[in-house]
């Protein structure tokens, strides 16, 4: 029985198909920059948080599918919880779909437990997703951005291209023997820095722009905080 089903639209270059995507595993890989220098200066960024060093790079957290949502608004216990772009891999049907979503994260618990911090947050994502194979001749071109609403303002948080995260193909060969998903798996692949350091996040927009194609798929969500009270 599927953790999650999600309501998606698998688009490729000739049709668009709704689709009632079923998802068992969940994975969220963390420290997957291409550039040891850039992988550094994120693991610095969140130890003056209080996070501590991952024991190994890339590393892969299991989080229960069930936090996976496209709504507009999550619910997320106290005030320290932010958003981070992403693009995501889903095997689906025999075959690779790439997307974006936000690895939504609790960075007081972060501090003293990145595996939980990663299971507190829902993890909203976009509900398009594109053949790998068509965007893989270009995969270093795909750009991630994200923004941020402060001060009634709309502020660039995040954006760089997907070239500054390891490649798919050796990613997935570092997670499995066979360098393939299951079907029906879906893994946040890992994030960029952000302008102006991590911060918690009230209003997230996030998006994966394809320059060659001239598309994107683009998602945004609030954040309602609910009080801590003990």
């Amino acid at each position: 029985m599927p953790r999650r089903t999600l309501n998606l639209t698998l688009q490729s270059d000739h049709s668009a198909t709704p689709r009632n995507v079923p998802i068992d595993e969940l994975v969220v890989a963390g420290w997957t920059g291409r550039d040891p220098a850039a992988v550094e200066k994120h693991i610095k960024e969140l130890e003056k948080l209080g996070v501590k060093r991952p024991a190994t790079t890339p590393i892969f957290y299991r989080v229960s599918a069930a936090r996976l949502t496209t709504d507009a608004e999550i619910e997320v216990v106290g005030e320290r919880s932010g958003g981070e772009v992403e693009f995501l891999l889903l095997q689906h049907g025999g075959r690779l779909w790439v997307g974006t979503g936000s690895d939504h994260t609790d960075r007081e618990v972060e501090t003293y437990g990145v595996t939980v911090s990663k299971q507190m947050c829902d993890k909203p994502l976009a509900p398009l997703f594109w053949p790998y194979d068509e965007v893989a001749p270009h995969w270093d071109r795909l750009m991630l951005r994200a923004h941020v609403t402060e001060g009634g303002a709309r502020v660039l948080y995040q954006e760089g291209a997907v070239a500054a995260m390891m490649d798919p193909k050796e990613l997935l060969a570092r997670y499995t023997p066979d360098g393939r998903l299951a079907d029906n798996t879906l893994m946040f692949c890992g994030t960029l820095a952000a302008k102006g350091g991590v911060r918690p996040t009230g209003h997230f927009g996030f998006e994966l722009e394809d320059p060659v194609k001239q598309r994107k798929i683009a998602h945004a969500y609030g954040v309602r905080c609910l009080p801590v009270l003990g």
